[in-house]
Formats: C-alpha cells, structure tokens, sequence
C-alpha cells in the first residue's frame, strides 16, 4: 500500500508545483492570499511530491519547527487523484524522512468541525484516517469564519 515508488522529494520549481496543485482544489485553496503565501513559502521548505506521467500531482510540504516536531504545512492532491492513496503516500514518505531525523511529532492544522465544509470534514476524517489526534481548536488564529483545528501524530512509534 505504501509504495513510494511515485513520491519524490522535489528540489526545485516547487511553488509553481504548489499553484498548480492548489488552482485544482478551490473549495479548500480559496482564499488568493493565502494561496500566495503557501506559493511563497514552499520554496524555502522541504516538500515531497507525487510523480505520474512526469507531472506531480500532489504534494506535502513540511515545516521543521523543533528538533522534536514538524508540521505538515500545506498539503494538495489535484481532485482526480483523490481517494486513491496520494496523500496517505506522501505522509508515509514524509514520515519515513522525519523518523530518520529523530522526529517525534507531525502536527498539522486544518478548519475545524465548527465551520460547516464538507471539504474540511474530509480532510478532518482523511487526517484521522492517517493516525492523527485532535489537540486544541484555535477559534480566530486564522480570523472569523475559520476557527483552526490543531492535529497532532506520535511518528516516534
């Protein structure tokens, strides 16, 4: 199941892969600034991405906040790719990566349950899915109308 065999680590040109992964997913990439910033701070981050026919059409970029944890920070997986293992393979991968640096912790952040998205509730249960614990729900760290959601995963184990 966790074939990595299409996921590599991407060096270079990684916010035009950023824009392009997230231009296909509106319903959660709406906002134009914060797209911008994503764009923008990719480039700077370790990101790994999934390869076919020589595009990548999804990708994780982590940031390496501790010497204990990482955050998932931006995540995309263009919509005709979901549901078939894309992002459960860039997190294995990620996590391969985090757990030969002596990681303990990846967290990420998503809109929590109190914002009514069926998007989100699929992301919620996706990161779920994928042994992820909810922490804490931050109701204005991303201003009103998007209360956050802090997620958490033990990847020492």
């Amino acid at each position: 199941m966790h074939d990595d065999g299409m996921v590599r680590e991407i060096q270079e040109g990684k916010g035009n892969v950023c824009r392009d992964v997230l231009s296909d997913l509106p319903e959660w990439f709406g906002i134009p600034e914060a797209v911008d910033a994503y764009v923008r701070d990719v480039n700077d981050l370790p990101m790994f991405g999934y390869v076919d026919g020589g595009s990548v059409i999804g990708f994780l970029s982590l940031k390496l906040h501790t010497e204990f944890a990482a955050e998932a920070y931006v995540l995309g997986v263009k919509r005709a790719w979901h549901r078939r293992g894309v992002g459960r393979c860039l997190f294995w991968r990620a996590e391969q990566m985090l757990r030969a640096r002596r990681f303990a912790y990846l967290t990420v952040k998503t809109v929590a349950a109190a914002s009514p998205s069926k998007p989100y509730a699929a992301t919620r249960n996706f990161y779920e899915a994928i042994g992820f614990s909810p922490v804490e729900v931050f109701p204005t760290l991303w201003g009103p109308g998007n209360p956050c959601l802090f997620m958490i995963k033990n990847i020492s184990v």
